[in-house]
């Protein structure tokens, strides 16, 4: 791929004077960006500067001759000093070199010179460059080239270059595909026997696709490389028993992991007593990585807080792929740890690793081909379909015991500690098409990427649910340790958000469980009637009450009464799943009463039989089931034997991917047995996740993992599958799981048919952009933002077809007067004092005034009781007819991106916090929504006699601020208070619009991970 300025610079006589060098800027150090590659290894990408002579001849020394073929369209063996230095002296303006590294060293370069329309060098204003990309062969096929293009194209358009020229021979057809596959705007020729390319560097919605999908490959590879190593080193093993090293080497050998393992501590023996390697449980155990001579794929570092860039070092050096550390000492002990920490994340990625922690509790696979528990868990959890975050070793421990004890399985579980590096957007995009994982469970004590989560979620749970518990949400600071960005949206707002993103967000991690147990067992339920059966008239009136508190719409509760037995719950259980009037049961149990009168409380065995009877009865269920019981001991542990045995390691061995025996059956197995058969189930192939199977959101459930859950001895004529049903202690518990998965179940359908972005003909774009540079590029802009004058709000808001209502100052009674003439009778006075502001209640407005005797009581009145005019600061607008006085409001928050909220104005609901939010651009769907999202939207519709508002017209508003925010991100905040709807239009009494300097928009930039 030869420039044409080299082309140009090669052809040129020796006795050409010199070009004088534009002047060096600063090194542009916000260049740099670790990147995770297609193989989930990690590369640093920077500028290369003049230090880098030495690393640029090593890096061309190792590349073949044929890719110096292509790069150079003629042999080329090696560099001149001429080159050396052309290739590492660089302006960073015009002349642009960027080099990908692992371990300090080269692996791949690209650069671009800017031309003129004739291919020669140019400066600004030209605004194309040459590119040409060299990438060694042995790291050819990783996609560094394709992460070199997308970081070059976002360098080149911060120096004003807009279009990308490339040549290359026909024959190099990998360096084709990265331009072709790139996503831009693109022309090609075909000149002189090569390829001409021409790229348009503005970011289209294919480039930006191309870019999210390989994102999403690359960082799923790179966690699917942490969770299934062929071989494990713990570093820190200890001689002795006990100890962090100890206990996750003895948790790995118990868990029966697949792979070899290995014991490293530098104070083990060199040799052991047979001559050959010591040996620690079993296991060799070498002095370092280093000696073990043979490939280590993951190493569990357990030293202590200063002994670990020693073994980061050791692993970098000998190709570990990545690391689970679980030292402490780092950012959660203070600004110190904070260095440390910073320099642990730099140290591993140098060497191409990413790492989980530190401070970390570990990290489980059940799957059948891998069965690794590198954690602190003295017990492996059952193999199941449910993956887990948590960014706490606390509640981890919590959660596995809580699943356990309740009968759930899991594919995966990751506790992050301080979660560095690898964070719960990159285990987002592993279960995003994990086949083995039908359900995400995430603990989160912050959210280090709050937009780039939100996407990420609202992917992930288009195809399975997500179920979020947020942590440390009062404390208004980060968890020590968490490095995260300062964000100014209350917690309720980032709530509303993540549920706009198909979210499951809970309150506490019981609720984490019960949620996440029950989609990982039943069918999403099509509707939110609930039909309620069982015998208990009372327990079954407390479960109608809660379905009514949750939005549900419950049947009438059936009593089978105190007298029914097992056989009664199988019939009338049987009989609700095929009532077409319902789409969900909830089944009530208390102790029975036998014959003889007494209660019955131990054969609670006998009822999950017959549950499981009656739900197996039905040949493609699409109801889910729940369980409510009462001193039903007997029932709970019956319900959750299914899944609470965990195989033995001789079933594991035997190869069915199920790992069971035939006595006490669990649920489909997720190794790699299970995944290359049939889901007993559903039929279906294992991996195809139930919940994007041709049934839709109704598809069958699997037989999983269940709050406790119940398996029935297989017989020739029976699956062997249990049948899974959750159960819950308490009532509202059940329900509130129950109303999750309905929420839930209709957001999946929603989302199957997105709403869409209105366009409005009357919508001036680039009559608005022009006033908001005129504005920001003035002499009185403050680099911070202005908050624009009445008359250029107005005038900005006009653009986009916004009327705000003129407001005339009224700075005396005279000038009022005079105001009301231009307006015309009758008027409005009010004060736009601070502390009276939208608070009519404090009495700073008078309405109605038809007179010019009217209007000057008035303004008496006010001046009297209130304040001097100087001080209160009167205005006066027309009358506009009575309706609904709300409130819509749009701000750019630096963590989550443009929100647009409404809510109903006055003090009421904003003490109430009676606000919505949706994040920008919404839709047509969203703003319909986010209308009627309130606890007062009942206003809007006519309540209690009174005419129903415009909600048309004010969906309408909503979509053209959006529109406003979206288009221009100079728009940093707009307020239109009060805008009052009428039955007929609306009014916009207020406006205010505040303008900067746009923010960062990090998740439109080249691939990256987060800086340290």
């Amino acid at each position: 791929m030869q420039s044409a300025s080299e082309q140009s610079e090669a052809a040129e006589p020796q006795t050409t004077p010199a070009r004088p060098a534009p002047p060096e800027h600063a090194y542009p150090d916000h260049w740099e960006a670790d990147v995770v590659l297609r193989d989930g290894g990690t590369a640093r990408i920077r500028p290369i500067t003049a230090d880098d002579a030495d690393r640029l001849v090593s890096f061309y020394e190792q590349v073949s001759d044929e890719s110096k073929y292509y790069r150079f369209f003629a042999p080329y063996p090696r560099l001149s000093a001429k080159d050396v230095h052309r290739f590492t002296h660089h302006d960073f303006v015009n002349r642009v070199g960027l080099a990908a590294t692992v371990g300090g060293e080269f692996i791949a370069t690209v650069r671009y010179d800017r031309i003129d329309d004739r291919g020669l060098p140019a400066s600004a204003p030209a605004d194309e460059a040459e590119v040409a990309f060299l990438v060694q062969d042995a790291h050819q096929g990783r996609g560094v080239a394709s992460a070199l293009l997308e970081h070059i194209a976002a360098v080149a358009r911060e120096r004003g270059i807009r279009r990308f020229a490339a040549e290359v021979l026909p024959a190099n057809t990998k360096m084709i595909k990265v331009f072709t596959d790139a996503g831009y705007t693109q022309k090609r020729s075909f000149e002189d026997g090569s390829v001409r390319l021409h790229l348009d560097l503005e970011p289209t919605d294919r480039s930006l696709a191309v870019q999210r999908a390989r994102e999403q490959r690359a960082e799923a590879r790179s966690v699917q490389r942490l969770l299934t190593p062929a071989s494990v080193a713990v570093v820190g093993a200890g001689r002795t028993p006990g100890g962090v090293g100890r206990t996750v080497l003895r948790n790995l050998l118990g868990a029966g992991f697949t792979g070899r393992v290995y014991a490293v501590n530098a104070a083990f023996p060199e040799t052991g007593s047979d001559g050959g390697p010591a040996e620690l449980d079993g296991v060799p155990a070498y002095r370092s990585v280093g000696a073990v001579g043979e490939p280590v794929d993951l190493a569990i570092v357990a030293v202590p807080a200063e002994r670990v860039p020693e073994a980061v070092a050791d692993c970098g050096e000998h190709g570990v792929r990545g690391l689970v550390v679980l030292s402490a000492g780092y950012a959660e002990s203070g600004p110190d740890g904070r260095e440390r920490q910073r320099r642990l994340v730099r140290q591993a990625r140098s060497y191409g690793m990413r790492i989980i922690g530190p401070n970390a509790f570990g990290i489980i696979n059940t799957a059948e081909d891998v069965r690794l528990n590198a954690s602190l868990a003295p017990q492996t959890p059952a193999a199941g379909r449910i993956g887990l975050f948590t960014q706490s070793g606390a509640i981890g421990i919590a959660l596995l015991a809580g699943l356990h004890r309740r009968g759930a399985g899991l594919s995966s579980f990751i506790s992050a500690g301080n979660r560095a590096d690898v964070s719960g957007n990159d285990f987002l995009q592993h279960w995003y098409d994990d086949p083995g994982t039908d359900v995400v469970l995430l603990y989160l004590e912050s959210i280090g990427n709050p937009r780039k989560f939100t996407r990420l979620a609202r992917r992930t749970a288009a195809v399975k649910p997500v179920v979020v518990v947020k942590g440390a949400r009062h404390s208004g600071s980060a968890p020590p340790g968490h490095r995260v960005p300062v964000t100014r949206v209350p917690h309720a707002t980032v709530s509303a958000l993540l549920r706009q993103a198909g979210v499951i967000r809970v309150d506490t991690v019981t609720e984490l469980v019960d949620a996440g147990l029950l989609l990982a067992a039943q069918p999403l339920p099509a509707g939110p009637r609930v039909a309620i059966l069982g015998n208990s008239e009372s327990l079954g009136l407390l479960t109608y009450d809660a379905c009514l508190t949750e939005g549900l719409r419950p049947l009438r509760p059936l009593d089978l009464t105190t007298a029914a037995d097992p056989a009664d719950f199988r019939d009338a259980l049987a009989a609700a799943l095929a009532d077409e009037t319902s789409d969900a049961v909830v089944v009530t149990a208390i102790p029975w009463v036998g014959e003889d009168g007494a209660t019955e409380s131990g054969d609670g065995e006998v009822l999950a039989a017959a549950l499981r009877e009656a739900v197996a009865s039905v040949p493609a269920p699409t109801k889910p089931v729940v369980v409510v019981h009462v001193e039903m001991g007997g029932l709970a542990e019956a319900l959750a034997v299914a899944t609470s045995t965990r195989p033995s390691p001789a079933g594991r061995g035997s190869g069915t991917g199920t790992g069971t025996s035939t006595s006490t059956s669990t649920s489909v197995g997720t190794g790699a047995g299970a995944r290359t058969g049939v889901r007993r189930d559903t039929g279906a192939p294992v991996g195809e996740n139930r919940f994007t199977g041709p049934a839709g959101p109704a598809a069958p459930a699997a037989p999983e993992t269940e709050p406790v859950t119940a398996s029935a001895p297989p017989t020739p004529a029976q699956d062997p599958t249990p049948v899974t049903i959750p159960a819950y202690p308490a009532a509202e518990r059940a329900v509130r799981a129950l109303a999750e998965a309905v929420r839930y179940g209709q957001w999946r359908r929603q989302a199957a048919e997105p709403g869409r972005v209105p366009e409005y003909e009357d919508i001036d774009e680039a009559g608005a952009a022009a006033l908001i540079r005129r504005v920001l590029g003035g002499a009185e802009a403050d680099a911070r933002g202005v908050t624009l004058g009445t008359d250029q709000a107005g005038e900005l808001l006009a653009r986009y077809g916004i009327t705000a209502l003129p407001t005339l100052p009224a700075p005396t009674p005279d000038a009022a007067v005079a105001a009301a003439g231009r307006l015309g009778y009758p008027v409005a006075l009010k004060t736009t004092a601070p502390h009276l502001r939208h608070r009519p209640d404090l009495g700073g407005v008078r309405l109605d005034l038809a007179t010019e005797e009217q209007l000057r009581t008035a303004y008496a009145e006010l001046t009297e009781v209130l304040g001097k005019p100087e001080e209160l600061q009167p205005v006066v607008q027309a009358m506009v007819p009575r309706g609904v006085d709300t409130v819509v409001r749009s701000a750019i928050d630096p963590a989550v991106g443009a929100v647009l909220s409404f809510g109903l104005s006055g003090a009421a609901s904003e003490l109430l916090g009676d606000t919505a939010h949706r994040l920008v651009p919404a839709t047509d769907r969203d703003v319909a929504e986010l209308v009627r999202s309130l606890r007062t939207t009942p206003l809007l519709f006519g309540w209690r006699g009174s005419a129903p508002v415009d909600t048309p017209a004010l969906e309408e508003l909503l979509l053209r601020v959006s529109r406003l925010v979206d288009d221009h991100p100079e728009v940093v905040a707009v307020s239109l208070e009060p805008v009052v709807v009428a039955p007929r239009g609306l009014s916009v009494l207020g406006a205010t619009v505040r303008l900067a300097p746009p923010p960062p928009r990090t998740d439109l930039g080249p691939r990256s991970l987060p800086n340290y």
